[in-house]
């Protein structure tokens, strides 16, 4: 079982991953690089698919991280509560 603190990690480590990504995603998606021609008019470029590819595992590991804290510190507080019954 992990600590508490260590719970509260991943749960913030987790909220600022699914807060800061999108828009750093928005910024992506902006950027002239990101397409051939007109943003969204126009075929993306290798840029916007690197950076589509990075911001989605990162994501998908935020969400994994805030799911992982989320469960601990139930587990925690389900342990805790158990300990007062008993």
């Amino acid at each position: 079982m992990i600590s508490r603190f260590s719970a509260w990690v991943l749960v913030a480590a987790g909220v600022f991953n699914v807060v800061i990504w999108p828009r750093f995603a928005r910024t992506i998606v902006a950027d002239e690089r990101a397409w051939s021609g007109d943003a969204w008019g126009s075929a993306p470029t290798s840029f916007f698919w690197v950076h589509a590819v990075l911001i989605g595992s990162a994501m998908a590991f935020g969400v994994a991280v805030l799911v992982i804290g989320f469960r601990a510190l139930r587990a925690l507080r389900a342990d805790r509560g158990s300990r007062r019954t008993s």
